[in-house]
């Protein structure tokens, strides 16, 4: 926005600069008179005086004011413009934008808003958990906007964009962008400004899964593996749509990573006590700390500080269970 203003900003600098040695040149004002004159000349409001009697005087004045009042009535226009537009609010929305970001600490960074992106922002918003978007096009930032999502204009590959976008402070990255090799990139600066950060990566080739992984990627998922797999399940054995359905999560149901904390309320309790207490949470697998994660744990597993469990259930009760 700002560069449409050089241009007419240039032109009333380059009058006032006229106008001030002239008057000092051809009247013999000294500089701050002469700066004064040229001042009340371009503004309209005249010298009151009149100009100076001499012809030189004269002339040069029809000279600046000429020349002067096109500087002028150029640099009104372009502002006109600009606001008219909608430039001045949009730059307005950026500014404030940055500065809600720039406070910001353990959000996630999602790369591009296409169709996983925006899935993508859905689940986080649908988990209460801050994204910000980084979306290279300038056509989608309006319907960005609409969404009232936290948006940095830019391409995800420069390190600048990414740290607008708080990558140092992120406690997650999703790289959803439909290229493999600008993931690949991605990752690898995002690991190298965020040692810390969690990384999930698209991959649209099967090739590039080792490649990501190397970069520094935490996981690598396929959408249209994934999707292509749900699809065989469903033709093959269509009684599992319900389950299918459930692990859509809607706005009732979420799947959910809990973990036991000293003096929480899951702390010492088996698996089948904590299956007790919170009836109709299903606990689908545990991970203790420096091993695999056992799905369908056993009943009498002791749950302690330091463990993670997946579970599946209501949204209020997992509440409950996280506390």
């Amino acid at each position: 926005m700002f560069g449409r203003f050089k241009l007419p900003i240039t032109l009333v600098v380059v009058a006032l600069i006229y106008g001030t040695l002239g008057y000092w040149l051809v009247e013999g004002k000294d500089l701050l008179d002469a700066f004064y004159t040229t001042v009340l000349t371009l503004s309209t409001v005249g010298v009151g005086q009149g100009p100076a009697q001499g012809s030189g005087g004269k002339v040069f004045t029809i000279s600046l004011i000429f020349f002067g009042v096109m500087a002028l009535f150029t640099a009104i226009g372009v502002g006109t413009e600009v606001v008219a537009s909608g430039e001045v609010a949009r730059w307005m929305r950026r500014s404030r934008m940055i500065k809600r970001v720039d406070r910001l600490s353990g959000h996630y960074v999602v790369c591009a808003f296409g169709r996983v992106g925006r899935a993508v922002v859905e689940e986080l918003r649908r988990q209460e958990r801050t994204g910000v978007v980084i979306e290279p096009k300038p056509e989608l930032a309006g319907t960005i906007a609409e969404h009232a999502i936290l948006h940095v204009a830019g391409d995800p590959t420069d390190e600048a964009v990414l740290r607008r976008a708080g990558i140092q402070r992120a406690q997650g990255l999703i790289c959803a962008v439909d290229s493999d090799a600008a993931n690949v990139f991605i990752t690898l600066t995002a690991r190298a400004l965020n040692p810390d950060l969690r990384i999930i990566a698209r991959a649209a080739e099967s090739a590039s899964v080792d490649k990501l992984i190397r970069a520094g990627a935490d996981e690598v998922v396929s959408p249209y593996r994934l999707s292509g797999r749900r699809m065989a399940l469903l033709a093959v054995q269509p009684s599992m749509r319900e389950v299918v359905d459930l692990l859509d999560l809607g706005p009732d149901i979420r799947l959910e990573e809990v973990a036991v904390r000293p003096g929480s309320r899951l702390d010492g309790l088996t698996v089948m006590e904590a299956r007790t207490r919170y009836a109709g949470v299903a606990i689908l697998a545990l991970r203790k700390p420096s091993s695999t994660v056992a799905a369908n744990p056993e009943p009498g597993v002791r749950l302690a500080p330091g463990d993670l469990i997946i579970v599946l259930g209501p949204v209020g009760i997992l509440d409950r269970m996280a506390d």
